[in-house]
This record gives structure tokens, C-alpha cells and sequence, in this order.
């Protein structure tokens, strides 16, 4: 189980086949307070790099993208309610979904910390 990062300022911890998803640090520091939150539906089947929701903060809003394909499995409706557990605790309690991978080797192309911090300077 390594975190790993997207270009997209995502990050992903799979577990077993299913990963946990999120915005990153960089992300949430980046859009300012957060104030609301698109979540996919649990069930949808996506592709690696497609729209899965949107985040919206007081500055700006930006896309959520699915950083490996596969089935949304859960969702985190805490997020709904308290969108700032994105800014508060993004790699933590303030997770957007689960997914279950269906091409687990495409987690083998994504940034490990030491390349995602690189890239986010």
C-alpha cells in the first residue's frame, strides 16, 4: 500500500484492489476554503483520467479526475455535509470515494511522494 499522485493533484491509496482517492494538499491549499462538493455516483463505471466530480471553494472551481479505471464502490457523504474536511484533513477524513481498480498496473504509472512533490514546487 503506497500513496501514489496524479498530474491532476489527486492522490490514491489502494488496498486489496480498492483504492481510496482524494485532492491533495497542494490541491486544497491551492483552491483556498472549499464550500462544496460533486461526488460520482456509488456504482458508475469510470476510465482512467475521466471527470468524476467537481470541487468548488471560495476562489474557484475545479474537476475531479479518476485516477485509474474502475467502479465507484463508496462515496464519502461527510464531505458532502462539511466540504472543508477537504482543506482540514485531505489525506484523511476528507476522502471523495472509493473505487474498485479494474487495471490495477495502472496505479505502476503514477507519481510516488518524492516525484509528486518534485512536480508540485
Amino acid at each position: 500500500m503506497a500513496l501514489k499522485y496524479t498530474a491532476e493533484h489527486e492522490w490514491i491509496l489502494a488496498d486489496q484492489g480498492v483504492a481510496t482517492v482524494g485532492i491533495t494538499h497542494h490541491a486544497q491549499d491551492a483552491l483556498g476554503d472549499v464550500v462544496f462538493v460533486e461526488l460520482p455516483e456509488v456504482g458508475a463505471h469510470f476510465g482512467q483520467g475521466d471527470v468524476t466530480g467537481v470541487v468548488e471553494s471560495v476562489k474557484a472551481a475545479a474537476d475531479v479526475y479518476m485516477p485509474v479505471s474502475g467502479e465507484i464502490v463508496a462515496v464519502n457523504d461527510a464531505l458532502r455535509d462539511a466540504p472543508a474536511l477537504a482543506n482540514t484533513d485531505p489525506l484523511g477524513a476528507g476522502w471523495f470515494f472509493k473505487v474498485k481498480l479494474s487495471e490495477p498496473a495502472q496505479l505502476d504509472a503514477l507519481m510516488d511522494e518524492t516525484a509528486y512533490g518534485d512536480f508540485a514546487k
